[in-house]
């Protein structure tokens, strides 16, 4: 299964914008506030969709987290704007498939019209979809899905969905095409990870020394939660993985296998959206991406007319490009003070 297309219309930041994606890494950059994550979390709520127990207007409303649980917070605030419309198309073995959804103003909580969710679900059953939030959240892990349940805490649900992924049980004998990938994570974070169920903790372990999560800093976290889930067989051939800025926290120097890392993925059949702020990232998949196919690029930007997108194969080609300008800026300020001194 391959996410194809997405169309908005009035949706948060969005007055009109229409993107088609590759098969392999789709990568978002621009400023903050022009939707890269609002346009992966619409995306996997439609992937969560394609299981019966999750419908699409509620797992938008769970992931959004509106106030009030009202879907009609999320329309375009601009006068005279009074519906919204998604639509987003997938192909499976030829066979393309959409799912839409429309609100107003007018309509209450999640109860929108949504449009061949049916066709959606059948289509697609056996999708696994993982999404990786910017903050960390493993080393909080105790207790919070039941505080959340109880209103207590209130976290979206892609914390939510990620502590359920990574706390699936598997067992150990289970053969994984990612055996290589486990390897060298385990060498960066110095152990595996282990989960304790009675406690609700996760611990890295090496030899026999377990160092809880909340001891180990945050870069190593975020590894240890991608070896977690290509361990227990979440991260597999044929899932879809969005990951909002992986390289938060995360030491530079760890980037380049990061960009490798999800290059594997991407040759084994993961479709992959990640959003960044990153030069380094970004630069080290216009390197090392050997296929034209396997990585495009999205650059929002803002306009009086919504943020709209402008869209490459290579990061170097983007006309639109507030990474590139960034870095451009701070060489040409160090060379100007250089020759200044």
């Amino acid at each position: 299964m391959s996410i194809k297309k997405i169309e908005l219309t009035n949706f948060t930041v969005f007055e009109d914008l229409n993107i088609e994606f590759c098969d392999g890494i789709n990568i978002f950059i621009g400023e903050n506030a022009t939707g890269k994550t609002h346009i992966m979390k619409l995306i996997y709520s439609a992937c969560k969709a394609t299981n019966p127990k999750d419908s699409f207007s509620q797992k938008i409303v769970n992931t959004f987290k509106p106030e009030d649980y009202k879907i009609s917070r999320l329309i375009s605030r601009k006068e005279g704007i009074s519906k919204s419309k998604v639509k987003i198309t997938a192909i499976k073995n030829k066979i393309e498939q959409n799912i839409g959804i429309e609100f107003n103003t007018k309509t209450s909580k999640w109860d929108a019209d949504v449009y061949e969710e049916q066709q959606w679900e059948t289509t697609f059953d056996d999708l696994e979809s993982i999404f990786i939030p910017a903050k960390e959240i493993l080393s909080n892990s105790y207790n919070i899905i039941s505080a959340n349940e109880k209103n207590n805490v209130e976290f979206d649900d892609t914390y939510i969905d990620i502590l359920h992924s990574a706390k699936v049980d598997i067992s150990e004998t289970q053969e994984n095409i990612f055996e290589n990938i486990l390897l060298k994570l385990e060498k960066i974070m110095d152990g595996k990870v282990i989960f304790d169920s009675k406690k609700d903790k996760f611990y890295i372990e090496e030899k026999s020394t377990k160092l809880e999560f909340n001891l180990v800093a945050e870069g190593i976290r975020k590894i240890a939660l991608i070896w977690q889930l290509i361990k227990n067989g979440v991260l597999k051939k044929g899932s879809v993985l969005f990951w909002d800025e992986p390289e938060a926290n995360i030491n530079p120097i760890h980037i380049p296998f990061i960009v490798d890392m999800l290059l594997e993925f991407q040759r084994n059949g993961v479709q992959i959206f990640i959003s960044t702020h990153d030069y380094t990232l970004s630069k080290y998949f216009d390197i090392n991406s050997k296929d034209k196919n396997s990585v495009k690029f999205f650059s929002l930007y803002k306009t009086d007319d919504g943020v709209k997108c402008e869209s490459s194969n290579k990061f170097k080609n983007l006309e639109i490009n507030t990474i590139r300008d960034t870095f451009i800026q701070l060489y040409q300020d160090e060379m100007n003070m250089e020759m200044k001194s």
